[in-house]
């Protein structure tokens, strides 16, 4: 979707800080951290949250999630704890319409979120 800031990272037509990359995946630091680790998971492939990422039953959920743990493990937040948060919708607080998942971790994560 050439509308969509996501998509545009993946083109490469918007600059982003990428820590990791796969065939399917592409993850990259939130420009907004909430965390000393905070990184965005995302499909290379537009789905527009979660529940349609969950739909499209080709793996491509299981690349994230396995993305995701990657960078927590490069990122050397994996032994201590991490979190993976996906918002689904603006109820949710979902701001940018590709799904994507955020990888935090560096401090304590206390529960619930907000």
């Amino acid at each position: 979707m050439s509308d969509c800031l996501f998509c545009q990272i993946v083109a490469k037509e918007i600059p982003a800080e990428i820590v990791y990359e796969t065939g399917r995946t592409l993850a990259f630091r939130d420009r907004n951290p909430q965390a000393p680790t905070h990184v965005l998971v995302i499909p290379k492939q537009h789905h527009r949250d979660a529940a349609e990422l969950a739909g499209a039953d080709d793996g491509l959920a299981d690349d994230v999630l396995k993305t995701a743990h990657a960078v927590a493990v490069q990122e050397g937040v994996a032994e201590g704890g991490y979190r993976v948060v996906f918002n689904t919708g603006p109820g949710a607080g979902q701001t940018v319409f590709h799904v994507h998942a955020h990888v935090l971790g560096g401090r304590g994560l206390t529960w619930p979120p907000g």
